[in-house]
């Protein structure tokens, strides 16, 4: 689908990143597999280290944290919030909504909007997407767009294959009218044929978590994990990606009649260091143009990858500056999309923990 929205602008970001680091090497003793191969992996993968909440902390905890130090430090005030859009796989109950339970916590006004995504690695884009159509709404002026979560608690600590990845975090996008003539282009493709590429089988409606459920069980690569636990076939996200994005990002500069040369930033979703370069290289764009290194310093926080990905490698710079930049997301659903516009002289763009 292609997507086109004007007037927009994105004012300020704010990632929130758990405190607590688990290093690589501290987990290897839990994997089916030797300290050798493991090494290899995580050369090959950029693995390094995580951040991973503290048993109790849910995505409300983590997004009343960054939005109460926003309104402290007087970065935005109570009132000028009309919408909250929350992007998460891990709410903290199934009802009510968790954006309004965040809503209810910080005493924000009762005339607005809450609303609860569930999407996980191109959330950001959905989520900027939808923030883009409610400022379209005349009595809309500020959208805060929270992007949340804790899916740690959801891998098992016995498979190599997701849990080196796997972090959790939060960000908090304000967006907002633009009063400058701005265009931004997009592109959202979905495909839920192949959703069981990434999922948590058990712990729905369609199979409820039980004892058989939480039963651990190894898998052909060694892997062991419950039906509780998130599964995700690596071949096959792998491939996807390959074979999906480049034509995605192709078509969108084509939307935009500009060359791939002159996005100053392509600021994808983080899943990790080889197939982030593996992907540039299909693009044909340089992998410093194309940042690789929030799984090895955070982890993969589905959503959050891509803010955790601008604060810590353009903070400074877009305070200052304006760039043009290329944002793309993609994974579980399946579900992948881009957005291309201009994002600068933010009122903030910076990082906190929890």
């Amino acid at each position: 689908m292609k997507l086109l929205f004007h007037n927009k602008r994105i004012s300020g970001i704010l990632t929130v990143l758990p405190e607590k680091e688990v290093l690589f090497e501290d987990e290897m003793d839990n994997y089916n597999f030797s300290h050798a191969k493991s090494l290899k992996l995580k050369l090959a993968m950029g693995y390094n280290k995580h951040r991973i909440v503290e048993k109790g902390v849910c995505v409300s905890d983590l997004c009343c944290y960054g939005l109460d130090y926003l309104i402290t430090n007087k970065r935005i005030e109570k009132e000028e919030i009309d919408a909250l859009v929350l992007v998460t796989q891990s709410p903290d109950h199934f009802m009510p909504p968790t954006s309004n339970i965040i809503q209810g916590k910080l005493g924000l006004k009762k005339d607005m909007i809450c609303l609860d995504i569930n999407q996980g690695c191109a959330g950001f884009i959905i989520g900027l997407i939808q923030s883009f159509m409610l400022l379209d709404q005349p009595e809309v002026n500020k959208v805060i767009l929270l992007n949340a979560d804790v899916l740690s608690q959801k891998v098992s600590k016995r498979d190599r294959n997701s849990n080196p990845l796997i972090g959790d975090g939060a960000s908090i996008t304000i967006v907002e009218r633009s009063y400058y003539e701005s265009l931004i282009y997009g592109r959202l493709q979905m495909d839920g044929s192949r959703a069981d590429a990434l999922i948590i089988p058990a712990g729905g409606f369609r199979e409820p978590s039980s004892t058989e459920t939480a039963v651990m069980k190894e898998d052909i690569s060694g892997n062991f994990r419950s039906k509780d636990n998130l599964v995700m076939k690596g071949d096959e996200v792998f491939n996807f990606v390959q074979l999906e994005v480049p034509p995605m990002i192709k078509a969108l500069l084509n939307d935009a009649s500009i060359n791939k040369d002159l996005v100053d930033y392509y600021m994808f979703h983080q899943p990790n260091r080889f197939m982030l370069h593996k992907l540039a290289d299909k693009i044909g764009v340089s992998h410093e143009k194309l940042p690789s290194n929030v799984v090895e310093n955070f982890g993969n926080a589905s959503g959050v990858s891509i803010p955790t990905n601008i604060t810590f490698n353009l903070g400074e710079k877009l305070l200052n500056e304006e760039l043009n930049l290329c944002f793309a997301g993609f994974g579980v659903g399946l579900t992948w999309g881009s957005l291309l516009m201009k994002v600068g002289n933010l009122s903030f763009c910076e990082q906190i923990n929890y």
